[in-house]
């Protein structure tokens, strides 16, 4: 069966589109755990100075929009002399969020670990650094992952904020397509099909990280 001319470039624009978008959010998922890691750790175990900036970080990061953040480092940075390409400030602007929201998530996990292993490890001759690195966050990285798992959920359907600063991924070029043709309905209700594809997918990787470092009688399976 032929497709009309205007499915065939709706699925062509989102097919481009839904590349764009994978194209960001992998990079900011990965890049948000790793800056979760690093700092719901020094928000935990950091000194005075580390916690205050690890707080600091979490509460501008998590008390504005993520809209507000992309204008300013795509439209307000340039003022002070830095420049973003669209990608580059919608991956940035990802990434900060989401590790803001990610270090939340392992700081309560470092919380949960008894101060017992923390000392047991000091008496075996393990150094701070070694016991928070390779004893605590380990852990605390497995009682976290369903709170990170969720967080990577989110920035799937929050990347469709990057064509505001002219990354055109899904929904931009979705609506593109709409705006030209003026049958909004189709249009979001397959964008809607394609996030829930998308979302399915990272539902079942995300399954398959949680049995990977699943530990028999650690925690709840």
């Amino acid at each position: 069966m032929e497709l009309s001319p205007f499915y065939q470039e709706l699925f062509t624009s989102l097919n481009r589109g839904v590349i764009m978008s994978v194209a960001l959010i992998v990079p900011s998922a990965v890049g948000g755990v790793l800056i979760g890691i690093l700092a719901g750790t020094v928000r935990t175990f950091g000194s005075r100075i580390g916690r205050a900036i690890g707080d600091g970080y979490a509460a501008v990061f998590r008390g504005t929009p993520l809209v507000v953040q992309l204008f300013v480092i795509y439209f307000g940075l340039p003022n002070l002399g830095i420049y973003f390409t669209p990608y580059a400030a919608a991956v940035t602007g990802f990434t900060l969020c989401s590790g803001a929201y990610q270090s939340e998530y392992i700081r309560g996990a470092l919380l949960s670990i008894k101060n017992g292993q923390y000392f047991g490890a000091q008496a075996l001759g393990f150094t701070t650094f070694q016991t928070i690195f390779w004893i605590i966050v380990p852990q605390a990285i497995r009682r976290a992952i369903h709170g990170c798992g969720n967080e990577i959920i989110y920035l799937i359907k929050y990347s469709s904020l990057a064509f505001i600063v002219t990354c055109i991924e899904l929904t931009g070029e979705g609506k593109t397509i709409a705006t030209e043709y003026f049958r909004f309905t189709e249009v979001f209700t397959i964008i809607g099909i394609y996030y829930l594809v998308l979302v399915s997918l990272a539902m079942l990787i995300l399954k398959k990280i949680e049995e990977w470092l699943y530990i028999p009688g650690f925690g709840h399976h």
